[in-house]
């Protein structure tokens, strides 16, 4: 029985909307939470010379966002289960747009600082619900992969659109479109949410388990405030020791408080859940490595080849189709081919990709060095996106499908967070301070071989780990035996 048909929690129910106009909705929630990680990067100079933000201050412009996104977003999934989707959804969407007004009219760099944390905060809140919803309004199945595989190319879409889209609105408007342009788009999307969705909950009467949900926020707040303080204090300064272990030990004390309460934030009978556990390690693992091929590849069209931003966000539109065509072709391969399979080709085709990437010199032509390459990492990314998306979801119970939501996006966030500092690292260690296009060619470049080397160990993992059956038929087993939860496979 699909989740969709055994969601029967209280909720106000009237006839429901067509099912593409929930996917529509879905995934342009989905694509304005993921554009703004990356849409503000090109705006960082103009930011820095209106508001006089200081170089810390202007990495905190990226940081406020992506620590406020990752710390809160088990807490929003599980919110959504106990109160509703839709009302989350709402929520979230509503804080986001809101924040979006208020950083684009900042006039101090306090007050930037405090939108972009707020924008992260109703990210948090409205992503889980983006996917929870989708599933909840798909059952399992072939329509389910390809409404999941269009949730994630549009959310790919969005990370690849960031460049190209801020560097147009900073070159024919100023820095504060990137944040303007999402009122007049979050309104819209607001609008029609509150016409097309339905409301539906999974928590059965539960209360938010609140010591959990503290804890939780905290270490992964502290863990990610940690992580991106690498980058300026490295990773023995005490700067970046104390949060990193400080954030270990908090999220030790989640797991130990989880263990033991009535009504847990996050059942940690769900990590048994073989389709649970190994998709997330694995989108962690992936999200590490192919995370940071948008950074290093728009510093080396600008800093190496004399890329201007919008020359360099144009570079990447091919790699911004690739990823979409790999994400909606991935359905059509699991048919024959199987989730598992398929994750790991998608992989290896981007290992591949990075590979190549990783030859780049000073003076590369652009097709071989950018265009090409950038193709077959971002293919590969869509490829393998979808299937791991659709495992991390298919195995948990309904009334924990916005956590399982908040997990998968939690997973791929701090992969992504992690992996950028560490390849950042080793790219300043290999530049050794140079700043000659042969230096910095030779840095990206070891950055890139590395995330391929991840990529291939990433592969492995999957092909021993991930689960051979779907959910769904994980499910039909189980019921079969006498109801007793699934085995690992």
């Amino acid at each position: 029985m699909s989740r969709a048909a055994t969601d029967t929690s209280p909720s106000v129910r009237r006839s429901a909307p067509p099912t593409w106009l929930v996917v529509a909705a879905a995934c342009a929630g989905q694509f304005l939470v993921v554009l703004d990680v990356s849409v503000v990067n090109v705006a960082l100079p103009s930011m820095r010379a209106d508001l006089g933000l200081s170089a810390p201050g202007l990495q905190w412009v990226v940081n406020a966002y992506s620590i406020a996104f990752a710390g809160f977003m088990l807490m929003g999934g599980r919110a959504g289960d106990l109160y509703g989707r839709k009302r989350m959804f709402l929520i979230g969407l509503g804080l986001f747009t809101l924040a979006s007004l208020a950083g684009g009219i900042a006039q101090e760099g306090w007050q930037l600082l405090a939108a972009r944390a707020a924008q992260g905060l109703g990210a948090a809140v409205l992503a889980p619900s983006t996917l929870t919803i989708l599933t909840s309004a798909v059952p399992e199945g072939a329509a389910r992969a390809r409404a999941i595989a269009t949730w994630t190319a549009v959310g790919a879409g969005g990370g690849a659109a960031g460049g190209f889209v801020g560097g147009v609105l900073v070159d024919t408007l100023s820095w504060r479109w990137v944040l303007l342009i999402n009122v007049p788009v979050g309104a819209l999307v607001l609008a029609g949410a509150v016409l097309s969705l339905t409301e539906s909950r999974g928590g059965d009467g539960r209360r938010l388990d609140l010591p959990g949900a503290l804890l939780v926020t905290a270490g992964l707040a502290t863990l990610s405030y940690g992580i991106v303080q690498t980058e300026a204090e490295g990773w023995a300064a005490a700067a970046t020791l104390v949060p990193l272990c400080a954030g270990l030990v908090l999220l030790g004390l989640f797991l130990l408080t989880e263990a033991r309460s009535p009504t847990p934030l996050m059942p940690l009978k769900l990590f048994r859940l073989r389709s649970v556990s190994s998709a997330n390690a694995a989108m962690f693992l992936c999200g590490s490595a192919m995370f940071c091929m948008w950074f290093f590849m728009t510093l080396y069209a600008q800093n190496v080849l004399g890329y201007t931003p919008l020359g360099a966000g144009l570079a990447l539109v091919p790699s911004s189709l690739a990823v979409v065509l790999g994400s909606k072709l991935a359905p059509r391969v699991m048919r024959f081919a199987g989730a598992r399979y398929v994750a790991v080709a998608g992989t290896l085709v981007a290992a591949a990709g990075f590979g190549w990437q990783s030859t780049m010199g000073a003076h590369g032509a652009y097709v071989t060095t950018i265009m090409l390459p950038g193709i077959l990492m971002m293919a590969g990314a869509g490829l393998a996106a979808t299937p791991l998306a659709s495992l991390a979801t298919s195995g948990a119970p309904s009334g924990d499908a916005g956590l399982v939501s908040g997990l998968v996006n939690t997973s791929r966030v701090m992969g992504g967070s992690l992996g950028l500092a560490v390849m950042s690292t080793l790219a300043a260690s290999r530049t050794a301070g140079g700043t000659s296009a042969e230096a910095l060619a030779a840095g990206y470049a070891l950055a890139f071989r590395t995330s391929a080397l991840v990529l291939v160990g990433g592969a492995v993992l999957m092909l021993l780990w991930l689960p051979r059956a779907s959910g769904a038929a994980r499910r039909t087993d189980s019921a079969s035996a006498g109801g007793r939860a699934p085995s690992p496979q």
